[in-house]
């Protein structure tokens, strides 16, 4: 008998993950060379008066093995988890933790400003720091007369 972790939505997570795939191909976004993706992170994300925070739990990930981009209106999370030596003894082995590379996209609000975006690591999870910009007070122009 074999004993097997019961997971209803891995076939629907996986749909989702080769439909994101395909949109980003017809976006002209995705990077050729990293299509392959093994795990993908659960991320938080939390809007505050002041900014954006987005939380990415990422144990086992060094910070030196974390990208955080940001382009035309795009936040992109990318990494890798480097895979642990494993060992197989009396043919018994079962391994849920998953490594290899990682890759998240987030397209931010117009309010977002791109210039301040800020990230951190600590124990284990990426916490980046999405600043809005200041609110532009409407303004009353006088018209003049001649």
């Amino acid at each position: 008998m074999t004993l097997g972790r019961y997971e209803p939505w891995t076939l629907m997570n996986q749909l989702q993950q080769e439909l994101a795939r395909a949109f980003d191909d017809r976006t002209g976004r995705a990077e050729r060379g990293n299509s392959v993706v093994e795990w993908v992170p659960a991320v938080d994300i939390r809007e505050e008066e002041s900014r954006f925070v987005l939380r990415a739990d990422l144990p086992g990930v060094e910070p030196k093995d974390i990208e955080v981009t940001m382009d035309d209106g795009v936040l992109t999370l990318r990494g890798k988890r480097e895979l642990e030596q494993r060992e197989e003894r009396e043919g018994y082995r079962r391994v849920e933790r998953v490594s290899g590379q990682f890759f998240r996209r987030f397209t931010l609000p117009d309010t977002a400003d791109s210039e301040a975006i800020s990230a951190r690591s600590q124990q284990g999870v990426l916490e980046v720091s999405i600043p809005k910009q200041p609110k532009l007070q409407p303004r009353r122009i006088a018209v003049e007369t001649h």
